[in-house]
């Protein structure tokens, strides 16, 4: 690191005795600093895909948009291919769905919940999620897809 390391100034000598004085170097060797910013983008570009929800879900394909991004960590319901319910990655029993979504709506600043639902899971059991939802307290509900889905009408 080059920080500390100085020159000696170039300067004709007028007397006896006289020294010459240091110059501290001018210039900021930024080689470790680029090094250590590229270790991180790497660590964060591996770690960012594991941040996601846990619970696997085989989520259908739309070609709709995304929602902006909330400022609060979003609330992920999930419902898998056998029908079970989990809020985030905890796994939660029919009976206890509501009640636990009305404890955690009142904790939020944001009525936003975002609902995953496996494609092989039958219309009638999202509806009936999706109600109990907003009988949570959670008015907002953003259904999540996969991107890049079929468009209607679209020609292939």
């Amino acid at each position: 690191m080059g920080a500390g390391v100085t020159q000696k100034a170039e300067q004709p000598r007028r007397g006896r005795g006289r020294r010459r004085r240091a110059v501290p170097m001018a210039e900021i060797n930024v080689t470790p600093f680029v090094d250590v910013m590229l270790v991180l983008l790497i660590i964060f570009m591996v770690a960012a895909p594991l941040m996601t929800v846990g619970v696997p879900v085989d989520l259908p394909e739309s070609a709709a948009r995304s929602l902006p991004v909330a400022e609060e960590e979003p609330l992920t319901v999930s419902i898998t291919g056998e029908g079970t319910v989990a809020i985030q990655t905890t796994e939660v029993p029919a009976g206890e769905l509501i009640p636990r979504l009305r404890a955690i709506a009142e904790e939020r600043a944001s009525p936003q919940i975002y609902l995953r639902a496996d494609g092989g899971v039958p219309y009638a059991r999202v509806m009936e999620v999706m109600g109990a939802l907003n009988a949570g307290g959670f008015d907002r509900i953003g259904l999540v897809t996969e991107s890049g889905g079929p468009r209607l009408g679209a020609e292939e």
